[in-house]
């Protein structure tokens, strides 16, 4: 098993995956880094992967007009970054914030979307997976928006 098997493997997200699901998903996927104050991504970039976020912290904003961007969440340890991969037009729909040193892994949207296609089950199992952190973090945004809009 490489290293970032292992580090799937440790993820609560791919417990449901067997090593071989595992390996297949450990092809798309690389090591990164981002120092503190660093953007991540930015609204409308391409979301060209998906992030697991290994330790560091994460600010996810959005900017509203007239105003200082809105922070929506915090990420940390074991938190996904990064759900626009998951549907047309695959842009992404806030900014990204390194708070402090971060390290993750990132899997390639375009390959994961190639594997799910391929083997159905497994895609199905993702999506089952992340579909409720995806519920989640819109509910979150929401909440976000609506305060900032009435002043709270």
């Amino acid at each position: 098993m490489n290293r970032i098997e292992e580090l799937l493997a440790d993820h609560p997200d791919f417990h449901a995956f067997d090593d071989s699901e595992r390996a297949k998903l450990a092809r798309h996927a690389r090591v990164e880094s981002f120092p503190a104050g660093s953007t991540i991504f930015q609204e409308e970039d391409e979301a060209e992967e998906v992030i697991l976020l290994l330790s560091g912290e994460v600010a996810v904003q959005n900017t509203l007009p007239g105003r200082d961007p809105v922070r929506i969440e915090t990420l940390s340890d074991g938190d996904i970054l990064g759900w626009a991969w998951l549907m047309p037009p695959f842009r992404r729909m806030s900014d990204a914030i390194a708070l402090s040193d971060v390290r993750a892994v990132a899997l390639d949207a375009v390959g994961v979307r190639a594997l799910c296609n391929a083997h159905p089950e497994l895609g199905y199992r993702l999506y089952q997976r992340w579909l409720p952190h995806l519920a989640d973090r819109f509910r979150a945004q929401r909440l976000q928006l609506l305060s900032a809009l009435s002043g709270g």
